[in-house]
This record gives C-alpha cells, sequence and structure tokens, in this order.
C-alpha cells in the first residue's frame, strides 16, 4: 500500500479520535493514523496480544490472508467493528477473482461490500494504448447498521 493510500484510507473512513485496527505490512498506514490524530492498535492488533476491548471504526488488512478461514477472519472483525464502521482488505496483484471471493467470504460473515478503490502510478499517454499500473487494489466493506448485512439506502 502506498503512504497516499494510507491517508486516503484514513481521511476518508474515520474521524478524528476513532479507532483504527492497523493488520497492513508495512508502515505507511500506521504514518496516515498518526499524521491524522488517530488512535489506532498497531503492532497490539497482531497475534498473540489481540484486538483490544474497544471497538474500531476502521480495520486494514492485506490479503490473502495467512493461516486463517476467511469467514472466520471477517466474523472476528465484524464482532470488532462500530455499526457503519469499514474493514480495508489490501490485495494482492494477479488474481482477477479475488475480490469476489473476499466479498463472498465477508457477505457470509455479515459484512456488505461498500467499494473498490483501484489507485494506478501512472495515467496512459494520449495516443498511446497502455494498460494502468496498479499499485494498491482495495476493498471496502462495512458493518451495516441494520441486521442482515444490507446497506442502508
Amino acid at each position: 500500500m502506498s503512504n497516499a493510500m494510507g491517508v486516503r484510507l484514513v481521511h476518508n473512513l474515520t474521524h478524528p479520535f476513532d479507532l483504527i485496527i492497523d493488520l497492513a505490512e508495512g508502515p505507511q498506514l500506521a504514518r496516515a493514523i498518526i499524521a491524522a490524530h488517530r488512535r489506532s492498535h498497531l503492532q497490539a492488533a497482531r497475534p498473540p496480544v489481540g484486538w483490544g476491548r474497544e471497538l474500531a471504526t476502521l480495520i486494514v488488512t492485506g490479503w490473502p490472508l495467512a493461516d486463517a478461514s476467511a469467514v472466520d477472519f471477517f466474523l472476528r472483525c465484524r464482532a470488532h467493528l462500530v455499526p457503519g464502521g469499514c474493514v480495508a482488505v489490501v490485495l494482492a496483484h494477479g488474481d482477477v477473482s479475488l475480490p469476489i471471493d473476499v466479498v463472498i467470504a465477508a457477505k457470509r460473515a455479515g459484512l456488505a461490500y461498500l467499494q473498490h478503490i483501484v489507485a494506478a502510478d501512472r495515467l496512459p499517454r494520449r495516443g498511446q494504448q497502455a494498460q494502468l499500473a496498479i499499485h494498491t487494489d482495495v476493498l471496502i466493506l462495512t458493518r451495516s447498521v441494520i441486521e442482515g448485512g444490507g446497506v442502508d439506502g
């Protein structure tokens, strides 16, 4: 995840003093959390310490998971989110079916799809056929404020 994506997630999905659980690799999200004056479980969120008792507004994680069931992981995320809170899943590149698999597992755990963010590092130039070079691909899932995983209209 780039520094800019970390800043975008923190500023767009949280308010000052909201709690963020950082399960992402690298320091990019931690830098954004500190700069935006948010609170976080940084290293403490990783095993064996636990996720803490307070509910978070945002959980950011890498994907795929190393050794956890996807549905069990999303159930744990849902249990640690405030209603309306979000899980940002930073996807590995290359597998086009991965976003669908993540959304299906999240839905089984009671989370709803909210947004898919794709950030490119450079745009194609005029007159040239070129594909965008994607540097960050993030799925945003939410804990609905209504039971059953539906999204408020």
